[in-house]
């Protein structure tokens, strides 16, 4: 049975947040027992955000992660607080757009996703987070791609439906 406990990182207003409401009802849709607990500094937009998600077959006692099997890193800042929490094996994916120092550690294995770049050439620079979003499912296979396209669809709905084609574009443009 698996748990896989996992950092998002970045700062306010990236959707930072939102990567994780998205695995988490993924998971769910899947039967997985999760956690999702937030964190943001107080200025919103601009400022820190995180959140750490659990996923597991069995029940979950804790929603805190000291020791973290993935960390999702959008910004430098996120990838020097939170590398040093991955077990060793652990997966960094960092947002090579705004982080072009390498990371610390040789223990681990790492995926450099131009992600902002992506974006910004996709005319949509807000899908960011759903392109390293689509790079970390497709590799961990913590959750499956169709129950995050289903949670994307529910998510955006009929009020931002308009949305819904560009993020399920920037969710599939990265491949393994």
């Amino acid at each position: 049975m698996a748990t896989n406990k996992m950092f998002f990182a970045g700062t306010g207003g990236m959707g930072i947040l939102l990567m994780g409401q998205i695995v988490g009802t993924a998971a769910i849709a899947e039967d997985k027992a999760v956690t999702f607990f937030p964190s943001y500094g107080p200025e919103m937009r601009g400022g820190t955000a995180n959140c750490t998600v659990i996923v597991s077959d069995n029940e979950i006692s804790s929603p805190l992660v000291h020791e973290s099997d993935v960390v999702v890193a959008m910004t430098v800042p996120s990838m020097l607080k939170f590398e040093p929490t991955l077990k060793p094996g652990g997966t960094l994916f960092l947002n090579k757009s705004l982080i072009q120092q390498a990371p610390k550690r040789s223990d681990i294995t790492v995926y450099e996703i131009a992600a902002s770049e992506i974006a910004h050439d996709m005319g949509e620079t807000r899908v960011a987070n759903i392109i390293m979003l689509g790079a970390f499912v497709r590799t961990t296979n913590i959750v499956s791609s169709e129950n995050v396209e289903k949670v994307i669809r529910d998510y955006f709905g009929e009020r931002k439906a308009a949305l819904v084609d560009i993020n399920l574009k920037a969710f599939h443009h990265w491949t393994p």
